[in-house]
């Protein structure tokens, strides 16, 4: 990561966690300001966890891009594994979850790696698809068929396809081809395009907290999520497309306001994850997907958000340099 706008980019969020950080303890020292002590302690718990994430997964970068889609490949298995975990399985099952598991999961990151979008767009949603349903019925078990190979599908779609679409942003053509800046094959352009969209989604979900705390007044579905409003999706859309505006050269491709359509349609599609991700943990009776992450919950509940963004982001990006 040799490139000055990398590094500035990289520096600029660095200095953001930093300043964050600082505010955390700050609160935490002084509990006379009327900031409620729960509140600020979920706070720093959460800015402890981002620290954590960021150093794994600033170190797959640096290392190149083969860790980087290593490294997203193992966070879909783990994420898969908390979507499939938090329902009931039944025997009849697990065969044909052993093979989306063990083989369609690494396989699928594999032709990410090798940059064959030709067959990794269709192997999950069609190959895998067919495969669990036949799997499922050979095992003999009818009892409620569809609702069980849809909740193997749907996992298998969210929490490997739609997110798998993030590390392929680093074989895009981008900026006049890919810039070569290692011997390890680091790509500085495509660094700072997939750097720009989890930016970007984290940016949106944490003004969608801020401007639901400070105008929310209208829930968008209470009985799903208490604190996300229309309000805070209004103001998280309006930020993050500002934000993306600012920091259109970052992001190769695009120009200033076609990096504020992309910041305002990937806060409204992280939205949507975020509220789908929810419906389906309010259906189970759960908080969170897991507690793998002190703070944050399990994977599932950090990456919600960029699964459903991901594919929007990649494509928007395609559609912009002209495939």
């Amino acid at each position: 990561m040799n490139d000055i706008r990398t590094i500035a980019l990289v520096a600029g969020v660095l200095l953001l966690l930093s300043v964050v950080t600082g505010v955390g303890q700050f609160l935490k020292r002084h509990p006379d300001r009327g900031i409620d002590a729960a509140a600020v302690r979920t706070f720093n718990m959460r800015i402890r966890g981002w620290w954590v994430l960021c150093t794994v997964l600033a170190a797959a970068f640096w290392l190149g891009s083969t860790a980087t889609v290593t490294l997203f490949g193992f966070v879909s298995f783990w994420a898969l594994r908390e979507f499939i975990t938090l329902t009931p399985t039944r025997k009849g099952d697990h065969r044909a979850l052993f093979w989306v598991f063990f083989l369609f999961t690494p396989l699928h990151y594999v032709l990410v790696g090798l940059n064959r979008y030709d067959i990794y767009s269709v192997f999950l949603p069609v190959y895998a698809t067919l495969f669990v349903l036949a799997r499922a019925a050979v095992a003999g078990d009818y009892k409620r068929f569809l609702e069980r190979t849809a909740k193997i599908q749907a996992g298998l779609v969210v929490c490997v396809y739609c997110l798998s679409f993030a590390p392929a942003l680093l074989e895009l053509q981008v900026d006049g081809g890919p810039e070569r800046v290692s011997e390890l094959g680091s790509r500085d352009a495509n660094f700072r395009l997939l750097f720009f969209l989890i930016l970007l989604v984290q940016f949106a979900d944490c003004m969608q907290y801020v401007w639901s705390r400070m105008l929310g007044q209208n829930l968008v579905a209470a009985a799903v999520s208490s604190n996300r409003t229309w309000e805070g999706l209004l103001g998280s859309a309006t930020s993050t497309a500002l934000l993306a505006a600012v920091l259109w050269w970052a992001a190769p491709p695009f120009q200033p306001w076609q990096a504020a359509v992309v910041g305002l349609v990937v806060a409204g599609v992280g939205f949507a994850g975020g509220m789908t991700m929810s419906a389906i943990k309010r259906d189970r009776g759960v908080k969170d997907y897991g507690t793998l992450v002190v703070g944050h919950g399990g994977v599932l509940d950090r990456i919600d958000s960029i699964c459903f963004a991901a594919p929007v982001f990649y494509h928007m990006t395609v559609l912009v340099v002209g495939g």
